[in-house]
């Protein structure tokens, strides 16, 4: 029987699943709270596993030059994640000035807010630029490098900080996109950056064909050239219009007020991020201190679990421009609503993974090293992990919860607490006062990161965040 004149299909999977990938002009404010979740949820997390698939790729060739390569990717990012704190805290602050902006159906300031954001950003990145190009081999002989990284590795460090602004921009423009609600352009973009690096990395690292062999250093040019183009494909996009939001030429100009409104609430975002982060160089330097093994294998584990994770983490960004357009709409409830949805995805998905990993951690850590020394480190850390992946699924979405409403303070100081209070002075207690090795650091790592998580999901449940003003 056909449907009635003037009744509208009731849209199926396939359909929903076509919208969420193109892309719609749905206000998320007002369509049902499951599709809004569905159409944002999806493109953000098919674009976050194809960037944890370029990090597992990325990490895959470099392990066949051998643990002392691995660990120079490591030691190198332990300075990325330095600048990845300042990127994703800045992320974290236009994403809720964004989404505040068009839930309250001001499109011309948000869009004024994505051109001053991508000003701050490369301002940014001219610090790590000179650092990296004029002292790479000093940071790395900082961290405690052994000869083969000084002598191998240098280069790409050179590379990686050098060409940050490219890793700035990428962060700091999607996150316009997310807060826009055109998560399908953040994901295409992702696509396009890391499928480029995908392909570059094994004919720049080992030199096929025409190309030359760089070694490690060539997983470094093949991330600025993907990411590179990621960025042009940005940029025009942004110009030239998505379904929510286009900036215009006459918007270029430097507004220091509206520059600085992003900074003031970025800055509890780059906060949390560098305390998160730096608590990361510690514990790399402590397990140096132990072995390049040591930092091989927990490279490769945090490789692996950032692949495991970007699903999730999508989803919880789905949460932040759902909290930010909602409060923006006057509709703190839906906002709240909207958050428990997603924990309770997040949760089933990770608890999926836990099995998994503790199932199979020495097949999972051996795809990418054949080194018995690192499968054993890397299993082990993997395994511990296991235990509390229920736990990461709820902290997730109330971090993003509190960053999407603008709070970003919150969190940084539940960071300082558990990541440098708890954290670092743990790891060196079990590991080297206790003599523990890598063990020590990694059971110090599972403990303080269940706790936070446990802390973030009560003091979210108390909903001061529903009042924030941005």
């Amino acid at each position: 029987m056909s449907e009635p004149a003037g009744v509208a299909a009731a849209p199926t999977l396939w359909s929903e699943l076509r919208d969420a990938v193109r892309g719609t002009g749905a206000d998320y404010t007002k369509i049902p709270l499951r599709r809004a979740v569905f159409l944002l949820a999806v493109p953000m997390v098919l674009e976050l596993v194809l960037e944890s698939t370029f990090a597992v790729v990325d990490i895959f060739f470099v392990g066949k030059l051998g643990p002392s390569a691995v660990a120079t990717v490591g030691l190198t990012e332990s300075y990325l994640f330095l600048l990845y704190s300042i990127a994703m805290g800045l992320a974290m602050g236009v994403t809720a000035i964004v989404a505040r902006r068009v839930g309250e159906g001001k499109v011309e300031e948000a869009s004024v807010t994505a051109v001053q954001a991508i000003w701050i950003a490369i301002l940014a990145s001219v610090p790590f630029a000179i650092a990296g190009m004029v002292w790479a081999r000093e940071l790395l002989q900082l961290m405690g490098a052994d000869a083969w990284t000084l002598e191998h590795g240098t280069g790409y460090m050179q590379v990686a900080l050098g060409t940050n602004v490219v890793v700035m921009l990428l962060f700091v423009i999607n996150a316009v996109f997310r807060g826009a609600g055109d998560a399908a352009i953040a994901m295409r973009v992702l696509w396009v950056a890391n499928g480029l690096n995908i392909v570059l990395d094994p004919l720049l690292i080992f030199g096929i064909g025409p190309f030359p062999e760089l070694g490690v250093q060539g997983a470094a040019v093949a991330t600025s050239i993907g990411r590179g183009c990621g960025v042009l494909l940005q940029l025009w996009v942004l110009f030239r219009g998505g379904r929510h939001l286009r900036a215009i030429g006459s918007q270029l100009a430097w507004r220091g007020g509206v520059a600085w409104h992003i900074v003031r609430t970025s800055l509890g975002g780059v906060g949390q991020m560098i305390i998160g982060m730096t608590s990361w160089i510690f514990l790399v330097r402590i397990l140096a201190s132990i072995g390049s093994e040591a930092v091989a294998g927990a490279t490769i584990t945090i490789r692996v679990m950032m692949f495991t994770f970007m699903p999730a983490w999508g989803m919880s960004n789905a949460a932040a421009t759902l909290v930010g357009q909602n409060l923006g709409a006057g509709e703190p409830a839906r906002a709240e609503s909207a958050v428990w949805h997603i924990g309770w995805y997040n949760m089933a998905y990770l608890v999926c993974i836990s099995v998994l990993f503790f199932l199979f951690p020495r097949q999972i850590v051996g795809v990418f090293t054949d080194d018995a020394a690192v499968v054993a480190i890397g299993a082990e850390w993997v395994r511990i992990m296991s235990y509390s992946f229920f736990v990461y699924g709820w902290w997730m979405v109330a971090v993003q919860a509190f960053n999407g409403a603008g709070d970003t303070m919150t969190p940084t100081k539940i960071n300082v607490v558990f990541f440098w209070l708890i954290q670092i002075p743990l790891a060196w207690y079990l590991a080297i006062g206790r003599g523990h090795a890598e063990s020590g650091v990694f059971w110090a790592v599972f403990a303080s990161e269940t706790s936070v998580g446990l802390f973030t999901l009560w003091l979210f449940t108390r909903g001061r965040w529903k009042t924030m003003q941005v």
